[in-house]
C-alpha cells in the first residue's frame, strides 16, 4: 500500500492510498465473493418470477396458463436453472462465510478449497435437484 507524507498537508492528503484495481490479480476467492453478491441480486429477480407463479396460481386457470406457459418454455426454464443456481450457490457461499466466522478455514490452502467447494457444491446440487425434478415428472 502506497503511503502519502505524514507530516505535511491536511488530515485527507495524508491518509494511505489505496492500490488502483489494474494491480489486483484475480483469485478465487475474490471471484466467488462477487458472484456471492451477484447470486444474491438474482435471488430476488427468481422471487418475483416465483411470486408471479404463485399469485397467478391463486387467480385463476387463465393468468395460471400464461405464468406456467412462460415457465416451461425454454427461456423459462433456463432462467428457473439459473434461479435453483443462484439459489444453492449463494447458500454455499453463506456456509462458507459461516466457516470462516467460526474462526476455520482462513489460511491459504484452506481458503482456495472452501471456493473450490462454493463452486462444485452449488453446481452439483443445482444438477440433482433438476435430475430428481425430472425423474418425478
Amino acid at each position: 500500500m502506497a503511503e502519502a507524507n505524514s507530516v505535511s498537508g491536511t488530515p485527507e492528503s495524508r491518509r494511505p492510498l489505496s492500490p488502483h484495481l489494474q494491480i489486483y490479480r484475480p483469485m478465487l476467492t475474490m471471484m466467488m465473493s462477487i458472484m456471492h453478491r451477484i447470486t444474491g441480486g438474482a435471488l430476488y429477480v427468481g422471487t418475483l418470477l416465483l411470486a408471479w407463479w404463485l399469485i397467478a396460481l391463486a387467480k385463476d386457470a387463465n393468468a395460471f396458463a400464461i405464468a406456467n406457459g412462460f415457465l416451461s418454455s425454454i427461456i423459462g426454464r433456463l432462467v428457473m436453472f439459473g434461479f435453483t443456481w443462484s439459489l444453492f450457490h449463494h447458500l454455499m457461499g453463506g456456509l462458507r462465510h459461516f466457516v470462516w466466522e467460526a474462526g476455520h478455514g482462513m489460511e491459504h490452502p484452506q481458503r482456495e478449497y472452501l471456493a473450490q467447494a462454493t463452486l462444485a457444491g452449488g453446481l452439483v446440487l443445482t444438477v440433482l435437484v433438476w435430475i430428481v425434478a425430472y425423474m418425478v415428472r
